[in-house]
């Protein structure tokens, strides 16, 4: 798969013209990633967003008494770690290569940067995050709700 196509699959970037795809392809960069290799640790500062351009990679967090709980398995064209582009929070959760990977990934320095220069498409990726993120709450909020009705059964 090709970073242009790859990136350009992805929800965040879905607004950006072919010209500013170039510019977000040119701050990009490949890297690969042996089988079970961690890619980054739940509570590592994150730095970067992963796109995968092909494997697939487990998103997992260490539970206490139990150990690695997956809590999802990503594969070629999804990508994760967006929200280091955005803030400044520890990771989540972990990721780890299910299998050989190779990733296609976007420091948030580079990102902050060209952000700064290209406001126009600051403001299409902005926008995009701020959708993404109030969906995701909207999300946690159904789950709470489901999980407080379950609750109040026993």
């Amino acid at each position: 798969m090709k970073q242009s196509d790859a990136l350009s699959q992805v929800y965040l970037f879905r607004e950006l013209t072919p010209g500013e795809m170039d510019t977000l392809i040119s701050i990009a960069q490949e890297k690969m990633v042996k089988k079970d290799e961690m890619i980054f640790k739940e509570g590592d500062i994150g730095d970067a967003f992963y796109l995968i351009v092909s494997g697939s990679v487990r998103i997992s967090t260490i539970v206490p008494g139990v150990g690695e709980e997956a809590l999802a398995v990503l594969k070629e064209g999804e990508y994760f770690g967006e929200m280091a582009l955005i803030d400044d929070a520890p990771r989540s959760a972990s990721a780890i290569a299910n299998e050989d990977v190779i990733l296609l990934l976007i420091e948030k320095k580079q990102f902050r940067k060209l952000l700064a220069q290209e406001t126009g498409m600051a403001y299409k990726l902005l926008w995009v995050f701020t959708k993404t993120l109030s969906a995701r709450l909207r999300k946690t909020d159904e789950q709470l709700k489901g999980i407080f009705s379950i609750a109040k059964t026993f």
